[in-house]
């Protein structure tokens, strides 16, 4: 007999379990897969290229997110990670692979950035080692990968993490363009996630109806020769923490000094 269920993270914990090894990416013993993944630099990547997404480049440059403490959520080589550090961001960047980091921080050596790179499951990391809260926290990538019941752990690591008054960025796969569209219920039954989940706006925005919607578009498609990453097939949206109302400052009158 066997009764182990007593916590939000114990069933978590179990419906990791129903999905076969190879399926897990999100997981710290996901981390050999995607060493394997990010082990040969030369494969023809799409985003093993050293640029920022293009709309990332398009939110500070219009202003949308000033600089301030950001958090690179699945940061790969680091390619948006070194966009935030140059942009004035002082930046945390995680990612599950030793292999991935190693490489990030090479770029950031090479460029002279001061970035804090953490190899490890940014659900698992503690506030100490990620040092939020953070005016911004970027995914590229990130948020597709992981398993429906997934998504309650993202919600919660934005409580804790994300400032009032800060943003999320998101870029993850296009129904209709990349990642499976299958029911949630179905990648159970499976044990699988099918290279990913696609989402489409209705859904995005229902996950984060907490949160203000500031954009939300298809990912412009850049030419092999831009300054910037962009493939078509991909979600960008950015959304905004809502500052906590102010309460009313009390002066002179019924509550104040003479009431």
């Amino acid at each position: 007999m066997d009764r182990h269920i007593r916590s939000v993270d114990d069933v978590l914990q179990l419906l990791d379990d129903m999905f076969a090894p190879e399926a897990d990416r999100w997981t710290a013993d996901a981390a050999d897969w995607w060493d394997g993944f990010y082990a040969d630099r030369a494969k023809p990547v799409p985003f093993f290229v050293s640029k920022p997404d293009e709309n990332l480049a398009s939110y500070i440059d219009r202003g949308l997110i000033p600089a301030g403490r950001a958090l690179d959520l699945g940061c790969g080589p680091g390619r948006n990670a070194l966009h935030l550090a140059r942009s004035g961001f002082d930046v945390d960047a995680v990612d599950l692979s030793p292999t991935a980091v190693a490489w990030a921080g090479e770029r950031a050596r090479e460029a002279g950035a001061d970035i804090r790179f953490h190899c490890g499951d940014a659900f698992a990391l503690t506030a100490n080692e990620l040092g939020g809260p953070y005016d911004l926290i970027h995914d590229s990538g990130c948020f597709h990968h992981l398993p429906p019941h997934r998504r309650v752990s993202y919600l919660s690591l934005l409580d804790r993490l994300l400032a009032p008054g800060g943003h999320l960025a998101l870029t993850c796969f296009a129904a209709g363009g990349m990642g499976s569209e299958l029911p949630d219920t179905d990648f159970y039954r499976q044990s699988r996630l099918h290279g990913g989940l696609a989402y489409t706006p209705e859904w995005l925005r229902w996950i984060f109806s907490d949160l203000e919607e500031v954009e939300l578009r298809r990912m412009r498609d850049e030419p092999a020769e831009s300054p910037y990453f962009g493939e078509a097939f991909l979600w960008t949206a950015l959304f905004r923490r809502d500052t906590p109302a102010q309460p009313p400052a009390v002066g002179p009158g019924r509550y104040g000094p003479g009431s």
